[in-house]
Order: structure tokens, then C-alpha cells, then sequence
């Protein structure tokens, strides 16, 4: 099922010994398109810092009630690497949290979370994980971190506040079509499937969905996203109602209108092929 970024913020997050905070904001992959991390304000209990939660770490989300639970302790959260969630996080940063919870790196393999498509097959006690001598407790492992720390410190920076992305410009091929006003991602695989595209200021009262493979460039200093995609062939396209749950048939509608395929084909051989 597909989820609200926006609809995220104010979320609890619960540990396996109490509560942590609440979402307040969350960090995607601009590459990849899949967030990453969710910033949680910690609160009183932790001087109001904040703090990186990983969907690693995420269990089954009771969506009524708004909880996350995440296998992890307050101690863990506690004594996790300070990270400046004010400032660009850096995969040196990453490297130094993925360490401490003892996550293997994402990055690297061929699906969105190392190999697979879903981010709980990196826990460690996951059927099928491969285990590695890089655990946070050892040597080695303290050391293969520094080298890769090392090794991608002058890296590009692909982590990008989901909040700060919206109300950016839409321009298609043809000219403007809108801002960003929200994104849905899979709540299995937290890969964010559409952009939800506001046209008022072009088409009003009309909401459309684009996903991020049609994007062709994102400039981060002019808050614009072009797309490969005309004025035309936007306005033609299925309008989008967020007061109802997008089921496949509408998707396959979207993509059809588009002449495009669908993510999940690709999905679904990747899957086949493990």
C-alpha cells in the first residue's frame, strides 16, 4: 500500500523498551528514490535531539493508531553516532550509524536495499542474511568502517530532506505544470513510487501523480524538478483524489495513459531471479 510523506510527520516511534519521539521529518535517496532514514525528534527524555531511525529497523506499523515499533532500544538510540539532521548527512555519517546498529551497508547491490527489495531482509536475523565479520563490537569491524569512511569521503551527497523538497517547481518539456505538494512511497519497501504534483497555478483544482522515473534532472539550487513529460499529456492525465487509497488498476491506468511501464514488472522478476 502506498503512503503519505506528509502523512508521516507526527508519527510515534516505539522501541522495544518504551518510546523514542515522533517523525518530523523524513531523508530520501535521490538516486534511488527510497527513503533512507526518519528523522524523529527524541524529546525531553533526550535533551530534544534528534536522532536517525533506519526502516531497517521498522516493524509492522500500526497505521490507526500511527505507531512505528523498531527493534531497537532507547540505550541503542541513546548512544547512537550525533548526526547534525540541521546539515547534509554524509555516507561517512551513515557509515558511522549503520556500524553502530550493526546494518550492513545498502549501497552496493543491485536492489534497493543491497540485494533485496525490502529494507528488513538486511536485519541480521533475517532467513537468508549473510552474516559478516564487520559487526560494531570487533576490530575488524571498527576498522572496515574507517576504510570506508575513508574510501567515500569525497562522495556526492544523495540524502535530501523530504520537507525541504516540497513546493518545489514541476516543469515538464512544454513548461510549468505545478510544485510538489507531497510524495507516496511503498510502506513495504519505502521506495517512493509518485510525486503528487499540484496544478493550480497552471490547471486549478487538479492533482496529478508522476513518478520519479520520468524525472530528467532535479536542480537543488533553483527547487526544480523537469520532467520527460509535455503540458499535454499532463493535463490529460488521471486526475488523483488523496482522500482515496490508490489501488494497482488506477496505477496501471496512470502508466497506460503515459505509455510506460510499470515498476512492479521489474519487481517482480527481481524477485524471481533470488
Amino acid at each position: 500500500m502506498l503512503r503519505s510523506m506528509k502523512d508521516m510527520q507526527g508519527y510515534a516511534i516505539r522501541a522495544t523498551d518504551g518510546m523514542i519521539g515522533h517523525v518530523k521529518d523524513l531523508y530520501f535517496d535521490d538516486v534511488a528514490w527510497v527513503i533512507r532514514y526518519l528523522v524523529v525528534d527524541a524529546g525531553t527524555w533526550l535533551s530534544s535531539r534528534k536522532v536517525l531511525i533506519s526502516p531497517i529497523a521498522v516493524g509492522h506499523p500500526n497505521w490507526t493508531e500511527k505507531v512505528l515499533p523498531v527493534s531497537i532500544t532507547t540505550e541503542q538510540v541513546k548512544n547512537s553516532p550525533d548526526i547534525d539532521t540541521e546539515k547534509p548527512v554524509t555516507r561517512q555519517h551513515e557509515i558511522r550509524y549503520l556500524g553502530h546498529y550493526g546494518y550492513p551497508f545498502y549501497w552496493g547491490g543491485a536492489g534497493l536495499w543491497g540485494g533485496g527489495i525490502y529494507p528488513n531482509m538486511m536485519v541480521p536475523d533475517y532467513p537468508g542474511f549473510e552474516s559478516t565479520p564487520h559487526g560494531p563490537q570487533s576490530k575488524v569491524g571498527q576498522a572496515h568502517a574507517q576504510a570506508e569512511a575513508a574510501r567515500h569521503q569525497d562522495d556526492d551527497l544523495h540524502l535530501r530532506s523530504c520537507h525541504a523538497v516540497i513546493d518545489y517547481h514541476i516543469q515538464a518539456t512544454s513548461g510549468d505544470i505545478g510544485h510538489l505538494q507531497d510524495m507516496l512511497f511503498d510502506e513495504a519497501t519505502w521506495a517512493i513510487r509518485y510525486l503528487i504534483v499540484d496544478t493550480s497555478n497552471w490547471w486549478l483544482g487538479h492533482q496529478v501523480l508522476i513518478a520519479p522515473q520520468w524525472i530528467r534532472n532535479v536542480s537543488w539550487h533553483d527547487a526544480t524538478i523537469s520532467v520527460n513529460l509535455t503540458q499535454q499529456s499532463v493535463k490529460g492525465a488521471p486526475a488523483y483524489d488523496s482522500t482515496a487509497a490508490l489501488n494497482r488498476e488506477q496505477e496501471t491506468n496512470i502508466y497506460e495513459h503515459y505509455r510506460l511501464p510499470g515498476y512492479w514488472a521489474d519487481e517482480a522478476r527481481r524477485e524471481a531471479a533470488r
